[in-house]
């Protein structure tokens, strides 16, 4: 039996974690589950799933699902998350599933991580942000992290059993988002509800706006650099329309090895929790001739500048990418207030890269405080815009 210490409960990554661990209570036991504000999707998952710890980050959240549960511990904020992370010290076959959204899932991981507890990944900002600090950590303590990421699933199965010294790059794959068959000149006209159509993936809004500038194939072009310790030049994306084949490996033979599989996030959770072993799951079944064909084709970087800013990010390294980061969740936030233009988001980004104060090494405390500073200056910058 293994115990799940679950952040980001109430969204997308959350429930399909559940749902997974739903299909074999044999194996899982809910201990702890987190969320940022929604009080009434974690009242709905305590009913259910009866956890013996509940984690808010909004200190009101919190305060009003204490009152309804008054038999269970209700923690808030950081240090209540911090808390979800690292419950229960001693319990080293224990999981953290990190499905958060932000910057919050960074503090959380590290807190498991220093107790000796293997993380689930989903927060793409853990290792965006943090992947200097986190990756050193892990190795030191002896824990895994399992990517969830449906990209980073795919690496991670295409590499196992394989040495690093015969891989020659990783190709991650990209759908090309909700305005692929559009123009520059189109997309300074789109809106929100365009943006969130994505055409093949059921995602959050963030995620799925980030889709669409190709920001999120930025991100995670950084986490397959900390994860699998590949040098930046050496993972290269591609675009994939029909997003069946999500991520592959060219090894120095010539031979490439790919993993292909339905657009479902319960394959990559279910491989992470499972793991090593692989088990029967609910995800759609592929009929490669049912499908005919799979397309290929270059990105192309003036069309998606985000992509090229996430790569010179990396490149830099230092504090950079918590800028890139921290940049883009406010653009981001403010394209779908109705603040700002779609376009808009890249020029947010591109100035915090350019007026950055870099730090070479940063530690946590500089990450965060980068992070911070960011956010105010482009909040400060577009005041009048979020009136």
């Amino acid at each position: 039996m293994k115990n799940l210490y679950l952040l980001g409960a109430t969204g997308s990554i959350g429930r399909q974690t559940l749902e997974i661990a739903e299909t074999a209570p044999e194996r899982f036991r809910i201990i702890a589950l987190g969320a940022d504000r929604d009080v009434e999707g974690m009242t709905e998952l305590v009913r259910r799933h009866a956890p013996r710890y509940v984690a808010m980050n909004d200190a009101a959240a919190a305060a009003t699902l204490a009152i309804r549960f008054p038999d269970i511990e209700v923690g808030s904020g950081k240090a209540g998350l911090n808390r979800l992370a690292s419950l229960d010290q001693d319990d080293r076959d224990g999981l953290f599933v990190n499905a958060a959204v932000g910057i919050a899932g960074l503090e959380p991981t590290i807190a498991a991580l220093k107790i000796g507890r293997d993380v689930a990944l989903a927060n793409k900002e853990t290792l965006v942000v943090g992947g200097d600090i986190v990756m050193p950590l892990a190795r030191e303590k002896g824990v895994r992290i399992l990517p969830i990421d449906s990209e980073h699933s795919a690496l991670w199965q295409c590499l196992e059993g394989e040495r690093p010294e015969s891989v020659l790059r990783l190709v991650i794959t990209a759908s090309g988002g909700a305005f692929r068959d559009k123009s520059r000149a189109e997309l300074e006209h789109v809106g929100v509800a365009d943006a969130l159509a994505h055409p093949n993936w059921k995602m959050g809004k963030k995620i799925t706006i980030d889709s669409a500038t190709m920001m999120n194939k930025g991100f995670e072009v950084i986490e397959a650099m900390h994860l699998f310790a590949i040098p930046l030049g050496k993972i290269d994306t591609v675009l994939h329309r029909e997003s069946y084949l999500h991520s592959l490996v060219e090894f120095v033979d010539g031979s490439m090895v790919a993993q292909i599989s339905s657009h479902d996030m319960r394959l990559p959770i279910s491989y992470a929790l499972h793991h090593p072993d692989r088990v029967a799951n609910p995800t759609e079944r592929l009929d490669l001739a049912k499908i005919g064909k799979l397309t290929f084709a270059p990105i192309d970087s003036e069309r998606y500048p985000c992509l090229g800013l996430a790569y010179a990010a990396a490149r830099r390294g230092g504090n950079a990418p918590a800028a890139l980061n921290a940049a883009n969740e406010v653009a981001v936030a403010l394209f779908l207030a109705g603040s700002i233009p779609f376009l808009t988001i890249e020029t947010i980004v591109s100035t915090a890269l350019e007026q950055l104060s870099f730090i070479a090494q940063p530690s946590l405390a500089e990450l965060l405080a980068t992070d911070a500073a960011v956010r105010d200056a482009v909040r400060g910058r577009y005041a009048r815009q979020l009136l």
